[in-house]
């Protein structure tokens, strides 16, 4: 069984459950924000043990799944660049066309660093709006200076 295999038979699970990602979410770890708790589902997070074990029971997956669950994942791992999904080309597009303006603001604001993608926070929620509701993402990760030698 291969990490893809389980990603597989997740979505198979959550498509025969009728469960939403957030509803499997706070069954695993309530504890936990749904995104990374789906991220782990989906293969680019890690579920602790007890999580993992969870996962399996809650969406029938075999035992073996847990160990693959828990394991480190080999990140950002989408088949092709750029993405064909509509949906992820549009992050994709956002960072090409403000990616360079995000650069430069936050390096203006915080000095010569990155924003860590590790110790990082994300929500996600829909904002009701008359002309089509919206959605608002708002990221928060730690600033981190580059050190001169």
């Amino acid at each position: 069984m291969t990490r893809d295999d389980v990603t597989q038979l997740v979505r198979d699970a959550k498509r025969n459950s009728g469960k939403s990602w957030k509803d499997i979410a706070a069954a695993i770890n309530p504890a936990v924000s749904p995104i990374v708790i789906t991220a782990a589902l989906l293969g680019q997070m890690t579920l602790d043990k007890a999580e993992a074990y969870k996962a399996c029971d809650l969406l029938g997956l075999p035992p073996a799944a847990a160990s693959l669950l828990a394991e480190i994942p080999y990140r950002g791992s989408l088949t092709t660049m750029p993405p064909t999904d509509p949906l992820i080309y549009r992050f994709y597009e956002l960072v090409m066309v403000y990616g360079t303006t995000f650069k430069e603001l936050i390096q203006e604001e915080f000095g010569d660093g990155i924003m860590s993608a590790i110790d990082f926070d994300m929500t996600m929620e829909r904002q009701p709006d008359p002309k089509g509701d919206r959605v608002k993402l708002a990221m928060s990760g730690k600033f981190l200076s580059y050190k001169r030698y």
